[in-house]
């Protein structure tokens, strides 16, 4: 019987000979099947493995095409049909039956790479968010029986239906998925999931630290102003986080800092606690009680690290003005008003491909029609307030732009400030949390009036030059039994954190207002 390995090997001949016989003209102009299309009918441990190596998450992302519209037709390259083409028939009230009618979208499919290859589109407007795919090399049509009213007949008459193209076709796809589902599994599948997500998409090492993988901590050592470090890979938050990770280049998901008072008692301050009702808030909680939180109840597998402030630093830290932050923002929401802002400050240097501000407004609409109160909180009232208006829904928000002539991409690229209040009070993302706390009680003097640390990232928040840069001031405990003696007190978690460019950044004016981050080495330009 032949072995998996010399059937996987027989595989990959026959793979090169049908690429180079395609390449050369020795076959047909379309081949029967494609190699790739059959994967899924060999045995699981060869088609599996190949699969993996061909399709990822990100392949769960469509890439913009383009726009069709009346006056133009549309072409380009599919995944399946070599040469596809768009165009946009408007249809009068007449025959619709609607006051501002309605229309047909043509698509024309020809030359596909193989007899068993498939395109799998999504078809955006401001108002709707639908989907289509094609087998067959011919003409297709997707109705639109009328218009949501005059706003979406003048939008897509000026601007055309948005495309766009699943690029690794229906088999592709289903792969994709089956590498995003096990990121959101509250297992050990999900935890290797995320792990092996970030390893391969960022180039992130999780290398196993010795035991003991929790630190004994002394607290008297922990003083105001410390920033907690926070890594979660299982579950729920640990898919999140490593999503979040990906697009801004954070090496962690989740920040909180410690805070004492005027008795000496330590606390630590974060935004998104999770109450007894299931809602993300601010809170303060001694530290002991948060400690163990973490320890017994958090199965997000929480890698936590504590960066002690410097001391020249820490001489400059206003505990009483901190405190007087502290306690106006207890209660309050997370900032989910300005989580997104902080990552989106250029037009196209922030998402990574096949990412881009058509996707990003195609996926707002979809939430706007699936979840619209959690699309109104997670970006409505942001880009109202960016607009200077109240109240407008994101088609109204999309129509309003186009009137200005501001292109959307360019809306979601204008800093957000950190002044702005919004219907539930100020609002302040983990990390907003914090670098407001440190701008309160005076870390960003003289400079604070032009700097908005609400447009700062985890990232640009650990690499400040705000923290202790000599190991022997570290405490004692610091990375105790560890041969690898890192630049922070890594506290707890199985793995070693890494935190690439740690303190090495002096603050300066407007900083981080328009800076790309790009994987997988998220360059970044001088004094963005």
């Amino acid at each position: 019987m032949e072995s998996q390995w010399f059937l996987l090997k027989k595989f990959y001949i026959f793979v090169l000979f049908m690429s180079l016989t395609c390449s050369y003209g020795y076959a047909w102009e379309k081949t029967p099947f494609n190699p790739r299309d059959v994967l899924p009918l060999l045995p699981k441990a060869i088609s599996w493995p190949i699969l993996n190596s061909l399709h990822s998450a990100v392949d769960l992302l469509p890439t913009f095409v383009g726009t069709s519209s009346s006056n133009d037709t549309l072409q380009w390259k599919g995944a399946c049909f070599y040469n596809t083409t768009a165009w946009l028939e408007f249809h009068n009230k007449t025959k619709t039956g609607s006051q501002f009618g309605g229309g047909t979208l043509h698509i024309q499919t020809s030359s596909a790479h193989s007899y068993t290859c498939m395109d799998l589109y999504i078809f955006a407007t401001p108002f709707r968010v639908t989907w289509d795919y094609y087998f067959l090399g011919r003409h297709h049509t997707l109705e639109f029986k009328e218009w949501a009213g005059k706003a979406e007949y003048d939008y897509v008459k000026h601007n055309g239906v948005s495309i766009f193209l699943m690029q690794s076709g229906m088999l592709g796809t289903l792969q994709a998925l089956w590498e995003v589902f096990p990121l959101f599994t509250n297992t050990q599948w999900g935890e290797n999931s995320n792990i092996a997500f970030l390893e391969k998409h960022m180039g992130a090492s999780f290398v196993e630290r010795p035991q003991p993988w929790v630190t004994n901590i002394t607290v008297d050592s922990i003083n105001s102003g410390d920033f907690l470090a926070i890594s979660k890979i299982r579950g729920r938050w640990g898919a999140f986080e490593t999503l979040e990770k990906w697009v801004t280049g954070t090496y962690v998901g989740h920040t909180a800092v410690c805070l004492k008072d005027p008795e000496g008692n330590l606390w630590v301050g974060e935004s998104g606690h999770e109450n007894e009702e299931g809602e993300d808030i601010i809170v303060m909680m001694p530290w002991d009680e948060w400690w163990k939180f973490e320890l017994t109840e958090d199965d997000s597998n929480p890698h936590i690290a504590l960066l002690p402030l410097h001391p020249n630093i820490r001489a400059k830290f206003n505990e009483t003005a901190a405190w007087e932050y502290a306690k106006s923002m207890i209660g309050k929401p997370y900032g989910y008003h300005n989580m997104i802002f902080s990552w989106i400050d250029t037009v196209d240097g922030n998402f990574p491909p096949p990412l881009d501000a058509h996707l990003v407004a195609s996926v707002m609409t979809m939430w706007n029609h699936l979840k619209p109160a959690y699309a109104a909180n997670m970006w409505n009232e942001a880009l109202n307030t960016r607009l200077g208006t109240k109240n407008l829904s994101l088609p109204e928000v999309l129509v309003e732009t186009e009137k200005r002539g501001l292109p959307f991409d360019k809306l979601l690229t204008i800093p957000e400030q950190d002044e702005w209040v919004y219907s539930d009070g100020k609002s302040a993302s983990c990390i907003a949390f914090v670098l407001e706390m440190y701008k309160a009680a005076g870390l960003f003097d003289p400079i604070a009036s032009s700097v908005q640390v609400t447009e700062f990232t985890i990232k640009d928040a650990y690499v400040l030059k705000f923290f202790e840069d000599y190991p022997s001031r570290l405490p004692t405990w610091c990375n105790n039994g560890d041969s690898v003696k890192l630049p922070f007190c890594q506290i707890k978690g199985r793995y070693r954190m890494e935190l690439p460019e740690y303190n090495t950044m002096d603050p300066y004016p407007h900083m981080n207002e328009g800076c790309a981050s790009l994987p997988p080495k998220y360059y970044r330009s001088a004094k963005c």
